[in-house]
């Protein structure tokens, strides 16, 4: 291989191998088409690489059949020296091949085979995913799972599913759409409790989309949502499917429960025992995370706080939790043993914080390297109940520190004027 000579204009300027899918530019100038399609998406400034002229990044790419023809002929002559074959390039795709394929769902003979070839279309590139995308197929798709939802269908969800998946983007047509009313997030839920043949894949690309429609979707929507969503996301949760589809139901519960009434509505699907128990097998750090971010904002209420205590595990899983994952599930953890000793105080309670370890961990996070504001949440509880757990020796530290800073302090200003 490394003996024979290769002509000059069969390398790509930009990638300095041989040629597969050569294309002109309008510069004049040919390319390897996936080279110059990457440095077009990824270049600060869109002009050719070899003369520096205006390349602006939709400039169509004529292929340049004579020069593919003569980069394969030379590979087949150099066959015998180990020289690769060169492929036949694969067609573009055309917008108006795209719309055409759109106008074939509403026909009930074609919308299937119109789905199975956009899903190829999809998982080829980047390049026929943004045709796609330009073309309205984004739009077209959701009002297709829309349309199934109602008329009950469930043949075409996966592929339909895992084109969305592919190609979503939250453009302002998407938005609006999805802003209308609550047809598509009602459509999503039902789809989690349709008999597919892949329920795995398929609960996974619901998963993501919902998690993604969730990220656009206005107040007004979010506060309508139903019991039966919440539910779902809970049922996906609690089945393990995938970590992909346990993370986006994290996210999806976190981003919700602040609107209306969700919070009590993740009470009524008994949200803080489900999330307990699934704490309590010792996730992923970042599982874990989202846990604990999620029970602080379901402990801000009144139920919440009482569902919280009604597991027997909780104050000792939380306080487990300090200090051993992140500084963001620091500040969440120390933020529910607040609410619970601030709003929920009984002395069995306290009791129990001062018997799990959780007063011990307060203490811990005085004089660990944590936020200002974590140490402050965490000084305001032990100064609200020192008097009960006095006996603790933690406490007693806690106490000689708290009396000696002032004096330290002053000491410092006494010498500073000496």
């Amino acid at each position: 291989m490394d003996e024979i000579e290769i002509p000059q204009y069969f390398i790509c300027p930009i990638s300095l191998q041989i040629m597969k899918d050569p294309v002109t530019a309008v510069t004049g100038i040919t390319y390897d088409r996936e080279s110059i399609e990457q440095w077009l998406k990824t270049s600060k400034h869109t002009t050719c690489p070899v003369t520096k002229q205006a390349l602006p990044s939709d400039s169509d790419l004529t292929p340049n059949h004579t020069l593919w023809r003569l980069i394969q002929a030379w590979s087949a002559a150099n066959a015998s020296n180990g020289m690769d074959l060169i492929p036949t390039p694969k067609t573009p795709v055309s917008k108006s091949r795209v719309v055409k394929l759109i106008r074939d769902f509403g026909v009930p003979s074609l919308y299937m085979n119109a789905l199975k070839k956009m899903e190829v279309l999809a998982e080829d590139n980047e390049r026929k995913r943004k045709c796609l995308e330009e073309a309205g197929v984004p739009k077209a798709v959701i009002l297709l799972l829309i349309t199934c939802h109602r008329q009950g269908k469930i043949s075409c969800l996966e592929q339909a599913l895992r084109i969305l998946h592919l190609i979503w983007t939250p453009c302002s047509e998407i938005k609006a759409l999805v802003n209308q009313n609550c047809d598509f997030i009602d459509c999503l839920t039902w789809i989690l409790l349709c008999e597919t043949e892949n329920p795995v894949i398929v609960t996974i690309h619901v998963m993501v989309i919902l998690k993604r429609v969730i990220e656009v979707t206005n107040s007004r929507l979010l506060e309508k949502l139903k019991p039966e969503f919440f539910k779902q996301m809970l049922r996906v949760l609690k089945s393990k499917t995938s970590q992909q589809a346990t993370k986006s139901a994290l996210h999806i519960l976190i981003q919700t429960c602040q609107w209306g009434r969700n919070k009590s509505k993740m009470m009524d699907a008994n949200a803080i025992f489900e999330l307990i128990e699934f704490e309590l097998e010792k996730p992923e750090k970042h599982v874990t995370e989202l846990i604990i971010n999620l029970l602080a904002h379901l402990c801000s209420c009144a139920d919440g706080r009482a569902q919280f205590l009604g597991h027997a595990g909780s104050i000792a899983m939380v306080a487990k939790r300090i200090l051993k994952v992140s500084p963001a599930t620091d500040d969440r953890a120390v933020q529910i043993l607040k609410s619970i000793s601030k709003y929920a105080a009984t002395k069995h309670v306290l009791v129990e914080m001062l018997k799990v370890g959780a007063v011990t961990k307060l203490c811990m996070v005085m004089q660990a390297d944590c936020a200002a504001y974590v140490k402050e949440k965490a000084r305001g509880i032990l100064r609200l109940h020192s008097n009960l757990w006095n006996g603790s020796p933690c406490i007693a530290v806690y106490l000689l520190t708290r009396y000696q800073r002032p004096r330290e302090a002053h000491g410092g200003v006494e010498e500073g004027k000496k």
